[in-house]
């Protein structure tokens, strides 16, 4: 339907570049648009907000996640001038806010992929949590205690609201704080698997996540990696983490969570280390 009504002011592989290019976020989209499409922007907003039924706001996104606090420009492009929206993944439920906190609906596979890797029992450190995504999908699943690190205020109150909306069969406690402030002072040697959900600058906090993790434990490290050939953007990530990590450590499995460009992946990296 939304390519149909789109037929009469797009070209088809423009509506194909645009339909692959929006998020629908509870009951808001978030639509990037190319340069070409720009002056158009205004009539595809109303064209989305009238096709996809549930939905209320349209909003372009003007400029890309950026900052400590990762966040990103907004334009509304119809509908109601609000951000805030709540988001339902796997029985869990999310307050979110599109516009001031850190959210990324593409990321569902691997949030469910670490909440069936955490074992009963385990503490997990996760440094970069935003509104606490994987903490709360894995404590509703398992007896783990979650140590759920913001720095961005606005992200970690909507982790505190998360815990609150949702029945955890484990613990997660939310921290507002720079991660590795937060694991110098407060958990050293605490976890057993640890979560480096920032890949621009996972290499930056690489030394604070190994002070988190005991001896034998696991981390989790995420990066951006070019690969000319899709197949092989794991196992250079794999190399460069070898690379870069400073003590023994065992490569466990590699993979890519998604593409972010022309032969440029987001992958993740799962690793065993040895103090």
């Amino acid at each position: 339907m939304l390519k149909k009504a789109l037929e009469s002011i797009l070209s088809p592989q423009e509506i194909e570049e645009l339909i692959s290019a929006f998020d629908q976020i509870g009951d808001i989209i978030i639509v990037r648009i190319p340069d070409s499409l720009l002056d158009r922007k205004k009539i595809i907003g109303e064209t989305l907000l009238k096709e996809v039924k549930i939905v209320k706001s349209v909003f372009y996104q003007a400029s890309p996640v950026e900052g400590d606090f990762r966040t990103r420009n907004l334009e509304i492009l119809a509908g109601e001038d609000k951000t805030e929206t709540e988001y339902r993944e796997f029985g869990c439920r999310f307050k979110v806010d599109v516009a001031n906190a850190f959210f990324s609906p593409r990321l569902s596979t691997e949030r469910e992929r670490i909440a069936n890797l955490i074992q009963e029992g385990e503490i997990v450190v996760n440094m970069f949590a935003g509104v606490g995504m994987f903490s709360i999908m894995a404590a509703k699943q398992k007896k783990c205690t979650v140590y759920s690190i913001d720095i961005n205020p606005i992200a970690s109150k909507l982790c505190e609201k998360n815990i609150a909306l949702n029945k955890l069969t484990g613990k997660v406690i939310s921290i507002n704080g720079e991660a590795s402030e937060v694991v110098e002072n407060q958990l050293v040697d605490e976890a057993d698997r640890t979560l480096m959900l920032l890949p621009e600058r996972s290499d930056e906090f690489l030394d604070s996540a190994i002070k988190a993790t005991k001896n034998g434990g696991i981390i989790h490290y995420y990066c951006h990696m070019h690969a000319d050939k899709k197949q092989d953007a794991g196992k250079l990530s794999e190399e460069h983490f070898l690379e870069v990590c400073p003590i023994k450590c065992k490569i466990l499995s590699s993979k890519i969570v998604r593409p972010i460009g022309p032969r440029y992946y987001q992958t993740v990296v799962d690793v065993k280390i040895s103090k």
